[in-house]
C-alpha cells in the first residue's frame, strides 16, 4: 500500500481510497470519478489521477480506454496468484533480513503477534498481521522488494475481508510463533519454509471460492 509517511495530497487520497476498496466499502466494478474525489478531497484532478495510477499499480483498480477507472474484480485464480507471489517474495526478503534480526526486533514482533491473537475483528487482526510481516522483513534492506510485498499484502487483505468478514474468530497464530522460534534459533531455512506455507493459507482455505462470491 501507499507509504504511511507519504503526506502529500496524492498519498492521502491513495491511502483513503485503498482502505475503502480493501475493506469492501467500494464494491468491485464500481466506476471511480475524478471530479467526485477531487471535490471530496478539495484537490485538483492531477493528484486524483496520480492516486488512481498508484491504485492500479497495487491491483486495486483497472483503467480502461474510454471507460475510465473502476475497482478491480477478483476471483480464485487471482487469490492463488497473489499467494504464490507473496510466498516467493517474502521468503526472499526474509533470507536477506534474517541475519540482521536482533532480539529486540523479534521481541517486538512477538508483541505484535499477541495483539493479533487478541484482535476483536478481522480488520484489527489484518493490521497486526501486516505489521508482523513488515517488521521481520524490513531489515532485508531492499525497498523495491518491500514495496511490492506491501502491494501484495493489500490484495491479500481485500480477499480476506471479502471472504471472512462475517465469520471472524481471532486465531492463535502458530505459524508466527514457529517463525519467531526458528529465527531465534538461527534456523533460517525452517523460518523460510514456515513463512512460505503461512502466506498461502488463504488460498487453501476450504470454501474460499464460495465466500468470495457471497455478498457481504
Amino acid at each position: 500500500m501507499t507509504n504511511d509517511k507519504d503526506n502529500t495530497i496524492t498519498g492521502k487520497i491513495t491511502r483513503a481510497l485503498a482502505e475503502r476498496i480493501i475493506a469492501g466499502h467500494i464494491a468491485p466494478g464500481t466506476k471511480l470519478r475524478q471530479d467526485y474525489f477531487a471535490e471530496e478531497f478539495g484537490a485538483s484532478h492531477v493528484p486524483v489521477r496520480e492516486a488512481f495510477r498508484r491504485l492500479e499499480a497495487q491491483g486495486l483498480v483497472v483503467s480502461e480506454p474510454r471507460r475510465g477507472v473502476r475497482v478491480a474484480s477478483f476471483d480464485i485464480a487471482e487469490v492463488h496468484e497473489v499467494a504464490e507471489m507473496r510466498a516467493s517474495l517474502e521468503v526472499l526478503a526474509l533470507r536477506h533480513a534474517a541475519p540482521h534480526l536482533t532480539a529486540a526486533i523479534l521481541d517486538a514482533a512477538e508483541a505484535i503477534n499477541r495483539t493479533g491473537e487478541n484482535a476483536a475483528d478481522v480488520r484489527s487482526w489484518e493490521e497486526a498481521n501486516r505489521a508482523f510481516h513488515r517488521l521481520i522483513l524490513t531489515p532485508c534492506g531492499m525497498p523495491r522488494l518491500l514495496t511490492t510485498i506491501d502491494d501484495l499484502h493489500a490484495a491479500s487483505a481485500r480477499f480476506l475481508f471479502s471472504g471472512f468478514r462475517m465469520e471472524w474468530e481471532a486465531p492463535t497464530d502458530q505459524d508466527h510463533r514457529a517463525i519467531l522460534k526458528a529465527l531465534r534459533d538461527r534456523q533460517f531455512d525452517v523460518a523460510a519454509a514456515t513463512l512460505a506455507r503461512h502466506v498461502k493459507w488463504i488460498s487453501t482455505k476450504p470454501g474460499l471460492k464460495t465466500r468470495l462470491k457471497t455478498p457481504s
